[in-house]
């Protein structure tokens, strides 16, 4: 980046003269991220689904510390490797095998921009008193143009948003004491197991969709960063973000019902009040939703040139070729978007949450092979090099990777599938607790005799050469 505002890095390695920052920028980044209306309507489901309030929070709260800890475990590696997260596959599955979860996390943030996109679309269509359709598009150029301009703007905003969403969070969050007698809610309080485990999977998920590209947010930072630091930043300000949200959602819920579930982002802004402040307020949940989106675009971005990159061996991309694939994402993202928005996004949420079955074997690979295989040691160069120790395709990974997705299957539940095991669960969807434990018990077993991979303990330093290669201006 060189000190400039549009970043020119990509998959590269960033250099440590281009290091810069400290650890607490994560956690306005992540405070920022979450304070926002989907999160608020996760949170929501909690009650949807028959959950109280009292132990629906408590589940939500355990859900985004145990997923915000696997999540800043991610965010740690950034500024040891100062890489995105993603090319670390290469380490665990090999140059060209790291295609296969690459390919399955590009479609899931294409999902995730459209169902954001189209929340965030009627609050711009209200806000130029136009449409949703245009809100839309308005909303995905946006989102485009912000993610091309990379690293630091996305920081920046993270900022802005972590102030100006959390003020909005705190009155809205007075008006709705306003309305609800909260003695009544806390009081009636009965625990249900399959109840506190749902709510629990909801927050947990939530936590854990950030996983494949959270590193790609810490990576500029010095490499004298405490790993310690950026974890603790990174959970703080992710759980503190999605426990606020969900647990308006659930007083929301709690206190609304179908009223907020029919309009989200109306209710939300009549909440808030009329006129100028409605306006405000339009704004607020459009910010919240940029903020997650372009984190979700330039994420997508990344596992796409990641993807690609390794076929063709290249480590640095032109402004051109950035500004194509993330046009690429938005584009997707965007016809999804105008296609959903008014029918299928509830079917479309279910397939979004069936696809993170895909990365969560991947998650508990990724962290195995660097804390407990690896040691925090990657010999960075050779993650480009298909003949180089991390080779082409590493069955051993990809298989266990294989067993873990296997493995969630009679635990999942969806719209349009749901496990042999839900039901005794009481309809609970705890197939993201097998897909982090079972592949983690598998790989440990199999990477710890496999050492051939292994670099030698100096080589957690960049290579010359890699430090050396400058990006295309």
């Amino acid at each position: 980046m060189a000190g400039g505002l549009v970043e020119l890095r990509s998959i590269d390695v960033v250099p440590d003269n281009e290091r810069h920052g400290r650890a607490f920028s994560q956690f306005t980044l992540w405070l920022g991220a979450n304070l926002q209306i989907t999160a608020v309507v996760t949170g929501a489901l909690a009650v949807v689904f028959g959950g109280d309030v009292v132990w629906s929070i408590v589940g939500l709260l355990v859900g985004n510390l145990l997923g915000g800890t696997v999540m800043a475990l991610h965010s740690a590696q950034g500024p040891k490797l100062g890489l995105p997260q993603m090319i670390q596959s290469r380490a665990q599955f090999g140059v060209y095998g790291a295609v296969v979860p690459l390919l399955l996390v590009v479609v899931m943030y294409i999902g995730f921009f459209a169902s954001g996109s189209v929340l965030a679309g009627q609050a711009v269509g209200e806000l130029t008193h136009t449409d949703d359709t245009t809100g839309i598009v308005v909303f995905a150029v946006v989102t485009a143009v912000t993610a091309a301009v990379g690293y630091r703007v996305i920081h920046t905003l993270g900022r802005v948003a972590s102030v100006i969403c959390a003020l909005a969070f705190v009155y809205l969050g007075i008006r709705l004491l306003d309305r609800a007698d909260l003695g009544a809610l806390l009081g009636d309080a009965h625990f249900s197991f399959p109840m506190f485990l749902l709510a629990v999977s909801l927050s947990a998920s939530w936590q854990l969709a950030f996983g494949p590209y959270v590193a790609d947010y810490s990576r500029y930072l010095p490499r004298t960063t405490s790993p310690k630091a950026t974890f603790w930043w990174t959970l703080s300000g992710s759980a503190l973000g999605s426990q606020w949200s969900m647990t308006f959602g659930v007083l929301v819920a709690a206190t609304a019902g179908e009223k907020f579930l029919a309009s989200q982002v109306g209710y939300v802004v009549a909440l808030g009040g009329t006129g100028a402040v409605a306006s405000f307020f339009y704004f607020v949940i459009a910010l919240g939703k940029l903020t997650i989106n372009v984190l979700n675009t330039y994420g997508g971005f990344m596992s796409l040139v990641t993807g690609v990159s390794g076929f063709q061996g290249r480590r640095v991309l032109s402004r051109r070729g950035r500004a194509a694939y993330i046009a690429l994402i938005m584009v997707a993202g965007t016809a999804i978007a105008l296609l959903g928005k008014d029918s299928f996004l509830s079917s479309f949420k279910d397939f979004l949450l069936f696809l993170l079955t895909f990365f969560t074997p991947w998650s508990a690979i990724n962290l195995v092979d660097y804390y407990l295989i690896s040691k925090e040691r990657y010999d960075i160069p050779a993650l480009s090099d298909p003949r180089g120790r991390y080779g082409t395709w590493r069955w051993g990974a990809l298989t266990v990777y294989a067993v873990g997705l296997l493995a969630q299957l009679p635990f999942l539940a969806t719209g349009f599938y749901t496990g042999p095991c839900v039901e005794p669960l009481g309809g609970a969807d705890v197939s993201w607790i097998v897909g982090l434990i079972v592949p983690a018990l598998l790989y440990w077993l199999v990477a710890r005799r496999d050492t051939a991979h292994l670099p030698e303990p100096a080589a957690d330093a960049p290579a010359p050469e890699a430090e050396a290669v400058a990006p295309q201006r």
